[in-house]
């Protein structure tokens, strides 16, 4: 089945976000010059960037173009934190200590990531709602799409903002299994809870603008004042 028109302008957009030749922030070229650039009418051209923009990747400001949506702290917490106060009201995390480690990758790590990497960067942290070490987070990426992350000693609270600004890596999307665990001596330390006490366990694996698998992050984290929330529609 041959390829819609509109989608052939969407990969080539995509795959210039994805190649840096279009950064976070800047404009794209107008409708009439993306039609003349890929063969297509405006109607098309202008199609293709009504789905980008229901998809996040770019946004559209009357008046001025389109432009490359540059994630930030605020808009990359509300769409993959999802830990509330029990009333629904969104906590802001705060990071209580962090370890960053570069190791060779496992077996489930390099067929989970793409690129099969070798060697991973590891990023085990602790983070507190409203003063209560609450999330152990360990995150991990691979060392060669994110080259010289292992040697950063301050990292953002946001990982995926700082990904975008200086990796060039959009992450769009995420896929979580959530299931209930108990906390072993570890775990029960980081988070200043009895060992036993019963915990949400979410494993996300995280896609980039061009669907690629660049981060595995598994998520233990106390209940006994928040709960995770999520929207259906």
């Amino acid at each position: 089945m041959a390829q819609p028109l509109y989608q052939k302008v969407i990969d080539n957009i995509v795959a210039k976000i994805a190649s840096g030749e279009l950064l976070p922030g800047s404009m794209l070229p107008s409708e009439m010059q993306i039609a003349a650039d890929t063969g297509v009418s405006q109607g098309t051209a202008r199609k293709s960037l009504m789905m980008l923009e229901q998809h996040g990747i770019v946004r559209r400001e009357q008046g001025r173009g389109t432009f490359v949506t540059a994630r930030t702290p605020d808009s990359a917490l509300f769409n993959f934190f999802r830990l509330r106060q029990r009333d629904g009201e969104m906590i802001r995390p705060e990071l209580v200590s962090q370890k960053v480690t570069v190791r060779r990758a496992t077996a489930a790590e390099r067929r989970g990531l793409d690129g099969e990497p070798k060697s991973v960067v590891e990023i085990r942290r602790v983070r507190s709602l409203k003063g209560k070490p609450s999330v152990l987070e360990t995150t991990v990426v691979s060392a060669t799409r994110f080259a010289g992350l292992g040697q950063r000693t301050a990292l953002p609270n946001t990982l995926y903002v700082h990904y975008q600004q200086n990796y060039g890596c959009i992450v769009l999307r995420a896929e979580e299994a959530i299931s209930a665990m108990i906390a072993d001596e570890d775990t029960a330390t980081a988070l200043n809870v009895e060992v036993g006490e019963p915990l949400l366990c979410v494993e996300r694996v995280a896609f980039d603008i061009m669907d690629l698998r660049v981060e595995r992050r598994r998520s233990l984290c106390r209940t006994d004042s928040f709960v995770y929330q999520v929207s259906l529609t």
